[in-house]
């Protein structure tokens, strides 16, 4: 699909990394199904790590690509990222679109160009989540110094470069709210697509847990490690990043880590899942639609996203953030899991189609740039 009345017109889609197919990406895919033409810009690329449509882009990446571990440890440049998004040259380009849980949002541009950007969450390590990542007793000093000293000017940034966009849309109320409180402005909801003609019901359930993720620490991977070392019922775990060789070490022989997965292995493990284990603070999270669709049941702290994806006929909440909560939810899952109803799974995913998600971007931007073409 692609928008008829836009045709014609240059369009620069900008992201902030492409190194993986996470939520913030598939949201990303259906952009380069709309604009199939667009140049896309990005801090840096793994080549590979992406869809068939991603990969085929026009992909641009900035000076951060060339440096010194750039791609594989390209978080160690976050204080650099301003600049680098900066950089790129957008004159000559109609319609920017970005697609921003980082710095994408804060690309420059001429009056000429209409800017809308989907906004996944503000840049969460430098606001309400900065603890989370730089203030953790496994946190090197010298990470918690860089991290300490540049807070400030982030922030600053951060809410300076929003007047550099026109329109924002965001992926939930949860973001909108922050958008507000940050920003000091308004934005359009635009729930985050899933394939609900992929993500289906199986066959049987089986008697594990499962988690899915990147190992980023906000999603509290180490926590269901250190509930299911204590439980000592069986986890799996698929996904990969930075607090993973942590996560590994301090997991017991009940806990299985399967890495990054194929669509259809990934799949696999949805449908047999007793439950899925979801104990971070996401602003959205879309692994809970995803694993709703194949009527399995989530384990969720009570805040964020989980909170609009999640329901109390399809799951259960825990309240404090602890290994305690979490081992009392699960317990009560192990319990009431066959109680779920499949209609009810059926009723919570639907308000989150692809379908939706396609025609609701292409409807809000189309309107957004004729409206500012006024």
């Amino acid at each position: 699909m692609t928008i008829e009345s836009l045709e014609g017109i240059k369009v620069a889609l900008v992201h902030d990394w492409l190194n993986g197919m996470r939520g913030g990406e598939k949201c990303l895919e259906v952009l380069c199904e709309l604009f199939p033409h667009a140049d896309l810009y990005t801090l840096i690329h793994e080549k590979g790590k992406l869809s068939k449509i991603i990969e085929s882009m026009n992909i641009r990446t900035s000076f951060i690509q060339s440096m010194p571990y750039g791609v594989k440890k390209y978080r160690h440049y976050l204080p650099l990222f301003p600049l680098a998004i900066e950089q790129f040259n957008l004159d000559g380009y109609d319609l920017i679109i970005s697609s921003s849980h980082c710095v994408a949002k804060g690309v420059k541009h001429n009056v000429s160009s209409y800017h809308i950007s989907y906004v996944h969450t503000p840049m969460r390590y430098v606001w309400d989540q900065f603890d989370t990542y730089f203030r953790q007793s496994r946190t090197s000093k010298m990470v918690r110094i860089g991290a300490e000293i540049s807070r400030s000017y982030l922030q600053q940034w951060d809410r300076k470069t929003s007047k550099r966009v026109d329109t924002f849309i965001c992926n939930s109320q949860n973001v909108r709210s922050k958008i507000r409180d940050y920003y000091n402005r308004e934005s359009q909801v635009v729930y985050p697509p899933v394939d609900l003609s992929f993500f289906k019901p199986g066959g049987s359930k089986e008697n594990f847990y499962l988690m899915v993720g990147a190992f980023a620490p906000n999603k509290r991977v180490d926590l269901a490690v250190k509930a299911f070392n204590h439980l000592k019922l069986p986890l799996k775990i698929a996904g990969g990043g930075q607090d993973e060789a942590y996560c590994r070490s301090i997991a017991e022989d009940n806990i299985q880590f399967h890495g990054t997965l194929s669509n259809n292995k990934l799949l696999e493990l949805y449908q047999k899942a007793r439950a899925l284990v979801f104990p971070g603070e996401d602003d959205f999270g879309i692994t809970p639609l995803e694993a709703q669709a194949c009527n399995t049941p989530v384990i969720a702290y009570a805040s964020g996203g989980a909170l609009e994806t999640v329901s109390d006929q399809t799951g259960i909440f825990f309240s404090d953030q602890n290994k305690e909560a979490l081992c009392e939810a699960v317990m009560e899952m192990e319990r009431s899991w066959k109680k779920f109803s499949p209609d009810t799974f059926c009723n919570q995913t639907k308000l989150f189609s692809r379908e939706d998600y396609i025609e609701q971007m292409a409807t809000k931007i189309q309107n957004g740039f004729m409206e500012w073409q006024k």
